[in-house]
């Protein structure tokens, strides 16, 4: 079985990524245009009628804006916590709400089961109405959803010590935030420990928390004026190359681009990718 991971938009503009097999998939999130989603996932030849569920880590409107569209056009499920839901139904940025019988509800550190997708949400800090984590296994190869995190909690280093294929938050530089534009309350607000991970708490995970199985790591969520790709990579670099790892060749890492969609990333049957990226090609 084949797997295949695709980030379709990654930033405070957008969030949705698609994991799959060769027959069906769901989405992390739908914070960007339903249109912009279908045309990308036609375009890789992925119809949305393969889509059998998509699984929401919270209600800000960069994750869930087109959730409602989404599951009212094509009937598809929709699963997150209750109090998720319940965010999302309250939030104006989702012009169509999900109809009920597409409302799934998700309980933190309990597996759920959909097809091959062995699926467990945790919790994670931030400051929206409830967070979560996704920890992915198909067929024994298990990704990791980790974005929009203030800090790396004990319930997320355990969710991540197994994990193949890491998606991780790099929101931002510190010395880009701290003499940005942004108002001091919005500054605290991101690095208070229930906003956003830098780009230097990322490598420091990394670094003194390196999962033993990893074979990729994605850094998302980059903030578009507080942050740049090359200054997440290099960071991230420096912490990996300060343990022994080597970029590109013990392990791959790439900041995923915040408006347009990546390549689709294949994964044999041994949970190997064979058409990784490094930074130098995005």
């Amino acid at each position: 079985m084949k797997l295949k991971f695709i980030s379709l938009g990654s930033g405070s503009s957008g969030n949705c990524y698609y994991i799959g097999t060769t027959t069906y998939g769901i989405l992390i999130d739908a914070g960007i245009a339903t249109r912009t989603i279908r045309k990308a996932l036609r375009e890789r030849g992925i119809a949305m009628e393969n889509i059998i569920g998509v699984f929401v880590t919270h209600d800000h409107a960069d994750h869930i804006r087109a959730a409602g569209n989404i599951s009212n056009e094509f009937n598809i499920p929709v699963y997150t916590t209750e109090a998720v839901h319940q965010g999302m139904y309250r939030n104006y940025c989702m012009t169509k709400k999900i109809p009920m019988p597409n409302r799934r509800y998700l309980n933190k550190g309990e597996t759920f089961r959909l097809k091959d997708f062995e699926i467990l949400p945790f919790e994670v800090p931030h400051d929206s109405t409830d967070n979560i984590g996704y920890s992915i296994s198909i067929k024994g190869v298990n990704f990791c959803f980790i974005t929009d995190i203030g800090s790396v909690t004990p319930e997320v280093l355990l969710h991540t010590e197994k994990v193949h294929y890491l998606i991780i938050e790099a929101n931002y530089d510190e010395d880009m935030l701290a003499n940005g534009p942004y108002p001091a309350v919005l500054k605290k607000r991101i690095s208070n420990g229930t906003g956003h991970l830098s780009n230097r708490e990322t490598g420091e995970f990394l670094k003194n928390h390196y999962p033993s199985n990893i074979r990729h790591i994605w850094l998302c969520h980059l903030s578009k004026e507080n942050n740049r790709p090359e200054l997440a990579y290099g960071t991230v670099c420096a912490a990996l190359r300060s343990i022994g790892k080597e970029p590109g060749r013990d392990v791959g890492l790439m900041p995923l681009p915040r408006t347009s969609p990546t390549q689709i990333f294949e994964i044999d049957e041994m949970g190997y990718m064979h058409n990784g990226c490094l930074f130098d090609c995005v």
